[in-house]
């Protein structure tokens, strides 16, 4: 750590799953206290402005509630009884615990499950290297990006784009399918920028009037789902009205004469009905589009989280295509920079030792998993030991009922490193307590922006917490394995990355602090050809062919796919007892589960709630502040009814993710959604359900 004068401002990076991976300044008031946090002001992306639950991190390092010492569970399952034991102890437990599960059924029988609690690539990956070396059974990661990501590298062959710097310098900003004053509030600042000093117009489109539709000048709130059915309507449009760059489609698109006789009838009048928005404001949005070159396509996770979503987003990037905007500074369309960093991680992840014969569990699916699901357990043997790292499956995964049930098996080991005592953690045999951010050393890599950046130990960690290196050294200690990434420390595994990846050494990135990975322009725009091998934008994707970073098989109904962009009815549609579309939409004071242990961000969230129109609710008989039920074929759960004209009706949100205690029977409101995989590559579909909605009538006394 660096010299003890205090107070002193240091600087870090945001470790949290959330694409904006600020820079920032930490005030630290003694060795094991901070103050206030703050964005960078001199990092071009950060720009000095960060979330304000972020900037309250203090709230969260020092909170009374942190796990501190190793428990071991002392009742049953989910009662949250647990006694303090040494660190040593826990870890002889676990290692005991994983070898008699590979003893039984061989080493497949162990699932080391994990995913972003944090970002940084050697906490949260190091877990790879004890996968890989004991052959343990492997995670396929669906949670989060999976079909969005095919999308986008559907139409461009990779999953970068133009730098997200250059919406400041745009004439139209769309954001589709995200919401960033909520989740990742730096887009706004680039997109304010250019209201602010070009006269630009920020469109938005999403499934509810969120607080970055209420900034638009232009929003469109559609049916969940039908996304394609407006971008096809949009580009009918343009090819109608003269927009068509045909000079540019020419030249970088596969089949543009076939694709425009495809969205011949993709009128607006055909996608106003699909979507549930006027034709005029098709007729507007398609209008700000075709006017302005130097529209840029801010497009998020909202796309990953429905049945339709690869096809879905592959429609949308479409757009800047027809119109030619991504030859041009400030237009194309981006989700991700994921594909811009060449990175050496062979000593964190182990890669050497990868076998792919060893099964592939699909980690949206860890309720199947572990009630012994034959199909989705690959016809291999039951996991009967799981170490757990970053992530919170127990409230997060879809079918949490299955979640629940396969926690509570007697014959399952589960040892968990957390922070909080979340409610995997209550599932635990074992509990390990992790550090922090602020308490070791890693190094991130942006994904909604350009830079590399180190975030180092800055204070002290409080009790026995442990980083994810060191428990993962412990460990590997106790199972005799020999990969040296185990006897190194995370920093030395960072000047390792960085050495091998060209990048220099740990000690010049702690100078300059981030290190911008941004491509030129020619390469982000796509101007010396897309990443396919003929260097066209693909409308005709062949959705077998799509092949991509993480993406492994064919999953879901990808034969039903469409040939060019277009509506498929795959989501789950309501009907005579399934009247109304669920999505579970981030709430904008937690990420995922995180900082739903903080005060301010549950003072702010308030409780558990369900958006309802007012007039569904009218029809249920529903008051606002009502005690309601929302249920379909796989459980149900209580909460309570808000009344909001933010949303259409028919379409029901539950801003989340809560923890499952803090609803009224104790289960959350991932029970309420499906595991089955979106087509091509996998995914869950958390805002694409059919529930029914029920007031709870109190019985007399």
């Amino acid at each position: 750590m660096p010299s003890e004068t205090f107070p002193r401002t240091v600087p870090s990076a945001c470790p949290h799953d959330c694409p904006s991976t600020c820079a920032l300044e930490v005030e630290v008031l003694a060795p094991d206290r901070i103050g206030r946090v703050r964005g960078a002001p001199d990092n071009p992306y950060t720009a000095g402005v960060i979330c304000a639950k972020v900037a309250r991190y203090a709230e969260r390092l020092h909170h009374p509630d942190r796990l501190t010492r190793p428990l071991r569970r002392i009742g049953a399952k989910g009662e949250g009884r647990f006694e303090e034991i040494s660190f040593e102890a826990a870890l002889d437990i676990t290692a005991e615990a994983l070898l008699k599960a590979e003893s039984r059924h061989g080493p497949e029988a162990v699932w080391p499950y994990y995913y972003a609690g944090t970002m940084g690539l050697v906490q949260r990956d190091s877990i790879f290297r004890l996968r890989f070396e004991k052959r343990y059974s492997r995670q396929y990661d669906t949670v989060c990006s999976m079909a969005a990501q095919t999308g986008y590298a559907a139409g461009t062959g990779r999953v970068a784009g133009p730098d997200p710097r250059e919406m400041a310098k745009s004439d139209c900003v769309v954001i589709w399918g995200t919401n960033p004053v909520a989740t990742q509030v730096n887009v706004m600042t680039h997109a304010v920028t250019a209201r602010k000093t070009r006269g630009a117009k920020i469109a938005a489109v999403d499934i509810y009037r969120t607080e970055t539709a209420k900034q638009a000048d232009l929003a469109l709130i559609i049916r969940p789902g039908t996304d394609a059915a407006l971008a096809c309507a949009i580009m009918h449009i343009l090819f109608r009205d003269g927009h068509a760059d045909r000079e540019y489609l020419s030249r970088y698109a596969d089949a543009p004469e076939p694709f425009e006789a495809h969205l011949a009838d993709k009128t607006p009048e055909w996608a106003a009905d699909i979507c549930g928005v006027t034709i005029e404001e098709i007729e507007a949005l398609a209008a700000l589009i075709g006017n302005n070159k130097k529209t840029y396509f801010r497009t998020g996770y909202g796309f990953t989280r429905g049945r339709t979503g690869s096809v879905s987003m592959h429609a949308v990037i479409s757009i800047p295509t027809v119109t030619g905007a991504w030859a041009h500074e400030g237009g194309g369309a981006f989700l991700s920079n994921s594909a811009i960093f060449k990175l050496d991680k062979s000593m964190i992840m182990g890669t050497e030792l990868l076998d792919t014969s060893v099964r592939n569990l699909d980690q949206s699916q860890i309720g199947r998993v572990l009630t012994g699901d034959a199909e989705a357990l690959r016809g291999g043997p039951p996991v009967e030991a799981l170490f757990i790292q970053n992530t919170n499956p127990v409230c997060i995964a879809p079918e949490s009922a299955k979640v629940r049930d396969g926690f509570l098996r007697e014959d399952l080991f589960t040892c968990v490193h957390e922070q909080f005592l979340t409610d995997t953690a209550k599932m635990a045999d074992i509990v390990l307590p992790a550090t922090m951010f602020l308490e070791h050393d890693d190094v991130y890599q942006a994904g909604g922006q350009q830079h590399l950046l180190f975030g180092g130990a800055q204070v002290e960690a409080p009790g026995e917490c442990r980083s994810n290196v060191e428990v993962l050294a412990g460990l590997a200690e106790r199972l005799g394995l020999e990969h040296p990434g185990f006897a190194m420390s995370a920093r030395e595994h960072v000047d390792w990355l960085l050495q091998h990846s060209g990048l220099g050494t740990l000690d010049e990135l702690e100078e300059t602090r981030w290190i911008d990975c941004q491509p030129a322009f020619e390469r982000a725009h796509f101007t010396e050809g897309f990443a396919h091998p003929d260097g066209k934008f693909r409308f005709k994707p062949g959705w077998d062919n799509v092949h991509f970073g993480p993406a492994e098989g064919l999953h879901g109904a990808w034969d039903a796919l469409p040939e060019f962009p277009d509506f498929v009815p795959v989501i789950e549609t309501t009907d005579a007892d399934h009247p109304f579309r669920l999505a579970t939409s981030p709430a904008r004071s937690f990420l995922n589960t995180s900082f739903t242990e903080t005060p301010s961000s549950t003072k702010r969230e308030g409780r558990p709630e369900v958006m309802v129109h007012e007039d569904d609710a009218k029809g249920a008989g529903i008051a606002d502040g009502d005690l309601v039920t929302l249920g379909n074929t796989r459980g149900a759960v209580r909460l309570h009814a808000r009344i909001a004209d933010a949303v259409r009706p028919g379409v029901l949100i539950v801003e989340s993710i809560w923890p499952n205690g803090a609803f009224v029977d104790g289960i959350g409101i991932n029970v309420l959604i499906g595991a089955d995989p979106i087509a091509p590559h996998g995914g869950a579909a958390f805002h694409d359900a059919k529930v029914w909605l029920k007031k709870v009538v109190e019985k007399a006394a």
